[in-house]
């Protein structure tokens, strides 16, 4: 009888694992009984005690939920347009979309990751990294909104991103495929001979939170998937998880799977830091851009940047180290302590954790097992505090409660798996519904982790919710684990599909959170600061018109004399000074989005007149109980018509500053 795939198998046993889940339906009410109610709710006018901030996967952006209720408070764009808001589509905001490839709106956000000070969050900056095209962002998390955006050079699929030190020094980073480097027209098939992978380093500058690519470490052509900073007495040292150390490039299901062991990477970052002080580097040309929000003016500015230094192992040794993980890893994980690190094959049935006092002494002993492009590969057993046997089926994450002990997904078996990470014993498992990938504990990657809630963020939903034809919104499942046993308290839908959260407490992010901008700070060029500075001028074809919005009325809220050909720029300046009281911005046929405006902020709508005749303009933002009446027109004649460029308000037409 013939031997069936590999592959095929994997397919079975996950359809055999998701299957028997699904008929355990019944034992989830068990699960839920007694006060899980009562522990997820949070009555009107109260706040939930966490933020938890999840990526939108797919989506592009970051969903910001509350803890435990599971309400969503926020979706915050940052690498996908948004007409919600107009991002990416007004002109203050369009060159946060510049890339290397030119002007990319959209991209795949996976990994979360929050600011730390001394290895614990501090509440400043959200950094989160585009996967697509190899992009880091920051978010201001005074006013959650994107400040800043980084392309990395020379890596195709950043999914391994952008995981921080313990003092927010560094952002790392790893390329998911491997390519040639510089970019090159070669055989895919020449792939072990030509294409390399990158470890990058971006430099937070610590006042501003300002990203900077410091330093590249060229590597060997494997898949870098997730990384890990140490802590406490590892500190200084990054851990990232590789797979397809079979070099492979087609059938990957089948061909990165040959191996026993894949690879665990291991890098001194401090010493890398001294090379690269040192002039250790190779400078080379290359091309990416750094797209920054100025909070002034509300501008984006976008900046191509030509050069990057790259760091070669095989020349500056005691730098990278590798260690055998089991076959086809995906998470790395590191307790509070900095002494443990977890290691898991998704296609291993034990899990491997290393002991960081032991890696020092492999290392100090030079105990290798061979090298690998000039990088020394450490003796397995030697660097191991030991093995977890048959936890589950498919480990893929791994996270901390702080009081010693762990808590895993399993992909396969659908369930979370809670061990002492000392004593390597299995303490508790839950069923989560189903397949679940990510996990977050607030705290959970940090020196002190709160330990108070676990949320698993689920792949597939299936009967959870009422059906919404064949895509449904994934399931995020909360946690009690306060006691000895985990308790399921909640099931709520997210956003896009949510690879990665992180949760901080409320108390360390709702003092700071900004309420308006004051409007005698606004530096915007078209601002204008009182409605007696509202106008119209015109340059050649371009109308610009400088637009005031206060409860209930737009100045102005009449204009004639825009001509075919013309470019419309409505500057819309949002004169409140009190807290939530946005204004919006639409013209009948702009065929770009709407604008929504901070109080304080001044934005730029672009329209481009589509037929001559009079079209209406209003808020979008209902704002005051006369808001219906928050309107305008504008009137469009034939290019060279005679009609006079005029604007006005209450009756009082004036003419426009004119300039050809």
């Amino acid at each position: 009888m013939m031997k069936a795939p590999f592959h095929v198998y994997s397919v079975l046993l996950l359809a055999l694992a998701v299957s028997l889940t699904s008929c355990s339906q019944q034992n989830a009410t068990t699960v839920l009984e007694g006060n899980a109610a009562e522990l997820t709710y949070v009555a009107p006018g109260e706040y939930d005690e966490f933020y938890a901030f999840m990526s939108g996967g797919y989506s592009g952006q970051i969903t910001a939920y509350g803890l435990p209720s599971g309400r969503l408070l926020k979706e915050i764009p940052v690498f996908s347009v948004y007409p919600e808001n107009g991002y990416g589509f007004s002109e203050e905001s369009k060159p946060m979309f510049n890339t290397s490839y030119g002007f990319v709106p959209w991209d795949d956000s996976h990994h979360i990751e929050l600011s730390q000070t001394d290895g614990e969050f501090d509440g400043r900056w959200l950094f989160v990294n585009g996967n697509n095209t190899p992009r880091i962002a920051r978010v201001d998390l005074t006013t959650f909104e994107t400040v800043e955006i980084l392309e990395i050079p020379d890596v195709a699929g950043l999914h391994c991103a952008p995981f921080i030190t313990e003092n927010s020094e560094y952002l790392v980073s790893g390329t998911r495929f491997s390519v040639p480097i510089p970019q090159a027209d070669v055989p895919i098939t020449s792939f072990k001979e030509n294409f390399k992978g990158l470890i990058n380093y971006v430099a937070v500058d610590q006042e501003s939170g300002e990203m900077s690519l410091a330093f590249q470490i060229e590597m060997p052509g494997f898949n870098y998937d997730l990384a890990r900073n140490g802590k406490g007495k590892s500190h200084g040292w990054s851990f990232l998880t590789t797979y397809n150390s079979e070099q492979a490039h087609t059938l990957l299901e089948v061909n990165a799977s040959q191996k026993d062991k894949d690879l665990l990477a291991i890098i001194d970052w401090k010493k890398a830091e001294e090379y690269f002080k040192a002039g250790r580097g190779t400078e080379r040309t290359t091309s990416y851009y750094h797209n920054q929000l100025d909070e002034s003016s509300g501008i984006a500015a976008s900046t191509e940047m030509t050069t990057t230094t790259i760091l070669d192992p095989a020349e500056l040794p005691d730098m990278v180290y590798f260690i055998p993980v089991p076959k086809s890893p995906h998470g790395c994980d590191i307790d509070p302590t900095g002494e443990y690190i977890v290691g898991n094959g998704k296609l291993s049935a034990d899990m491997s954790i290393y002991s960081f006092d032991k890696l020092m002494a492999t290392i100090e002993a030079k105990d290798f097992d061979g090298d690998i492009n000039g990088i020394p590969i450490l003796n397995y057993e030697s660097g191991l505090h030991g093995i977890l046997k048959k936890p589950g089926l498919g480990p893929l994450h791994t996270e901390f409660d702080g009081k010693g002990n762990a808590y895993t997904t399993f992909f396969i078996s659908s369930e979370v798996v809670k061990w002492d990470v000392e004593k390597l014993e299995i303490l508790d498992r839950q069923s989560t519904f189903y397949s679940p990938g990510h996990l977050t504990i607030p705290g959970g990657e940090t020196k002190k982790p709160f330990g108070k809630y676990l949320v698993a963020m689920n792949k597939i939903t299936k009967d959870r919710y009422l059906p919404t034809g064949p895509e449904l919104a994934h399931s995020a499942q909360l946690f009690d684990i306060t006691g000895d046993k985990m308790k399921l308290i909640l099931d709520f839908p997210t956003k896009g599909e949510p690879h990665y959260a992180q949760a901080i407490p409320a108390s360390m992010i709702q003092p700071n959170s900004k309420k308006f901008y004051a409007i005698e700070e606004n530096t915007h060029p078209y601002a204008s600061l009182g409605e007696g500075q509202a106008k119209v001028t015109r340059e050649g074809n371009q109308v610009h018109v400088y637009m005031t919005a206060i409860r209930s009325h737009l100045a102005p809220d009449n204009i004639e004399g825009i001509q075919m050909g013309d470019e419309v720029y409505f500057h819309l300046t949002n004169l409140e000074q009190d807290w939530d009281v946005p204004h919006g911005f639409a013209v009948q046929g702009a065929n770009n989005a709407e604008l929504l405006v901070m109080p304080g902020q001044t934005k730029t709508l672009k329209w481009e007149p589509f037929r001559p005749g009079v079209f209406a303009f209003y808020c979008t933002d209902f704002c005051s109980a006369l808001h219906q009446e928050m309107s305008g027109y504008v009137r469009v004649s034939p290019k060279g018509s005679d009609v006079e460029l005029v604007w006005g308000l209450n009756d009082e037409n004036k003419s426009a500053q004119t300039s050809r």
